[in-house]
């Protein structure tokens, strides 16, 4: 649980740096959140732990990405439901990223990460 609150916090933290400082506007923020999601399966205990704390992952830097990257007139409210859905989708590819580290940990014998 603890790890998934810091990954999750993580996740938050890389969501509001690639909207507002680093990579704004270019596709390589993707590497930096995709290494983090693979670190995060080879840091984890086992699956369940890999896959409940990629979707956290995932999902919180999807919908802080977007929440603290708004700035239309509209109130950030009405938008909420919106970022809430794709963070959804950044859950899922969250989850995938951490399941495939969990399984090169696994390939690679890296048991004692």
């Amino acid at each position: 649980m603890k790890k998934t609150a810091i990954v999750g916090i993580i996740g938050a933290l890389l969501g509001i740096i690639g909207s507002r400082i680093l990579f704004v506007g270019s596709a390589l923020s993707l590497i930096p959140w995709g290494l983090v999601g693979l670190a995060d399966g080879i840091y984890a205990k086992n699956t369940k732990e890999a896959v409940v704390s990629g979707f956290v992952y995932g999902f919180l830097l999807s919908f802080v990405f977007m929440l603290s990257g708004y700035n239309g007139t509209q109130s950030i409210i009405t938008r909420v439901p919106f970022f809430a859905i794709l963070g959804l989708f950044g859950a899922f590819c969250g989850l995938i990223l951490a399941y495939i580290g969990f399984f090169i940990k696994n390939k690679l014998k890296l048991r004692d990460l």
